[in-house]
């Protein structure tokens, strides 16, 4: 008789979060979201440092709660360094 390896409990699916919901997580009023290299097709200017973030590179998106329209894209390095300039 063969083995089965498996495991025996279900596994639990993730619940996508609702829609206009934060997906994110809020850090000193600002919603951050990770992009994923794949996700990231344009280039764009990191105001931490004032470089290019390019097409295919991960980085992070920091939008403010009270402004959504004012969103900057972070090399994540960059935005670290702000987290802890604003305290977290």
């Amino acid at each position: 008789m063969s083995r089965r390896n498996r495991n025996a409990r279900p596994r639990a699916v993730p619940t996508p979060p609702a829609p206009g919901s934060a997906a994110g997580r809020v850090v000193a009023g600002f919603e951050v979201r990770a992009v994923q290299p794949y996700q990231a097709v344009k280039a764009y200017r990191c105001p931490g440092c004032d470089h290019e973030v390019p097409a295919g590179e991960g980085h992070v998106v920091a939008v403010p709660i009270d402004d959504p329209d004012g969103r900057r894209h972070w090399h994540r390095g960059c935005w670290h360094r702000e987290e802890r300039r604003l305290g977290r």
